[in-house]
């Protein structure tokens, strides 16, 4: 006789994940009922809107691989119908169209992955599966087609088109979209990773497609002057920073990574609609080398209280070592508006306000790190090449970002800058079908 535990399993991962999609879900639902009031799919868009976050719920308890395939498709088809809202609207309808076909290939990667994991261990539950021995072969196999369908689920590039396209639905359903189903790249690679966690070179290819979308999701975002696809462009650049941290083996930090962008990018779009009325504030930019230099000594100590508090070895030679890099450069650029201005007189604050800033974010992953032991989910990869390129990438770009000021003269002399500017800028549209060219072609009703 099958018991419950045989289908679902309510593990520490699961919690975490039910923990955000309730707070987001609760969070959503309060905004859409005065969002929508007075929209004729009102009580539809509620009923879609429980069902998915059920939907969601099942599915990162599920133990069972039937159960898990059902409540994976059915959670991003109940995901598709809330983009559409009302099929009237073209714009809106194809933009669910590309998203279904996009998380039809990623299902059935997924599919197809489970099926030779069932095919070479004779078990149908998850935890049985990962705890099994595989040969090289089916390791390398199943772990692609499970990435493949973590990359469609997550935008990560190339599949990134069917987030930036989703703009058209309501602002509800792109913060519970954001905030929520957008992540599950990171929760599927988390849930299935001791099937690989023996092989660096999975890991490496995670992590370049990762580093590579978080750069192209990062530089597209720049560009944008559309709230929303700021927003969105913004959200491909931190799901590439997401998997890369799994490509990392810090699935921890991946996790946290993934609760906090979630709760932040679903205020953000919950708030967009104000965004006109905000204050543009000066930054700084480009800032004089001697505020930079200060800043890094404030991006010093910021690195240094948060591998204290996140109990990393700073002078580690894993990838822990990359987390610190990013608090580095993290709290470096939260400087630099600080001191902007009277470096010595505001270089206390600074200080003090990176410390605080490094010590609450590794606060924050040892907290869900401590939380995550029972599952033995860190697995530090040795630093190697792509790693250290992956760093200098990053600091070169980030630098090149700050001081751009300075280079623009001479990059207006030069043609091939505002070429390679439009090509981007192209690449970063959306579907041509999935934009609203004229207000006559919106249905209010």
């Amino acid at each position: 006789m099958e018991k419950i535990s045989d289908f679902f399993l309510i593990d520490q991962l699961a919690i975490v994940m039910i923990s955000l999609v309730s707070f987001v879900g609760i969070s959503v639902a309060s905004f859409a009922g005065r969002y929508l009031k007075g929209d004729e799919k009102y009580t539809s868009f509620y009923l879609t809107l429980a069902f998915l976050i059920l939907s969601v719920f099942l599915m990162v308890s599920a133990n069972h691989v039937i159960v898990f395939l059902l409540t994976w498709l059915l959670s991003n088809l109940l995901l598709v119908k809330l983009m559409i809202h009302k099929s009237s609207w073209k714009a809106a309808f194809h933009s669910g169209i590309l998203a279904a076909k996009n998380f039809l290939f990623g299902f059935i990667m997924i599919s197809v992955s489970i099926f030779l994991l069932y095919e070479a261990t004779g078990k149908a539950d998850i935890q049985g599966i990962i705890n099994s021995n595989l040969d090289k072969k089916t390791i390398l196999a199943t772990s692609i087609f499970l990435f493949l369908g973590a990359m469609t689920q997550s935008a990560i590039w190339p599949f990134h088109r069917w987030l930036t396209s989703s703009l058209n639905s309501p602002t509800p359903v792109s913060a519970i979209m954001h905030a929520g189903l957008v992540n599950g790249g990171g929760f599927l690679l988390t849930r299935f990773f001791p099937i690989f966690k023996d092989y660096s070179l999975i890991f490496d290819i995670i992590f370049i497609f990762g580093l590579f979308t978080a750069l192209l999701g990062t530089f597209w975002k720049l560009m944008q002057s559309d709230v929303k696809r700021m927003l969105a462009c913004s959200t491909m650049g931190q799901m590439g920073f997401m998997i890369m941290q799994c490509g990392l083996g810090l699935f921890p930090a991946a996790i946290a990574h993934l609760c906090w962008h979630g709760l932040f990018k679903a205020y953000l779009f919950l708030a967009s609609g104000s965004a006109a009325q905000e204050k543009r504030l000066n930054l700084g930019y480009p800032p004089e080398l001697s505020v930079f230099s200060i800043s890094m000594l404030c991006g010093a100590l910021g690195s240094f209280t948060f591998a204290l508090s996140s109990h990393k070895n700073i002078l580690g030679s894993d990838t822990n070592l990359f987390l610190i890099f990013i608090a580095f450069i993290a709290s470096t650029q939260f400087a630099i508006p600080i001191l902007k201005q009277t470096i010595f007189k505001k270089l206390p604050l600074a200080l003090i306000a990176t410390a605080l800033i490094g010590t609450l974010y590794g606060f924050s992953i040892y907290s869900i790190e401590a939380f995550l032991v029972p599952l033995n989910l860190m697995n530090a990869q040795p630093l190697n090449i792509f790693h250290v390129a992956g760093m200098l990438l990053l600091f070169f770009s980030w630098v090149a970002f700050l001081f751009y000021g300075h280079l623009e003269p001479l990059l207006q002399k030069l043609t091939w800058p505002l070429k390679f500017y439009v090509y981007m800028l192209n690449l970063s549209q959306p579907h041509p079908k999935t934009i609203t060219a004229h207000r006559n072609d919106y249905t209010y009703l």
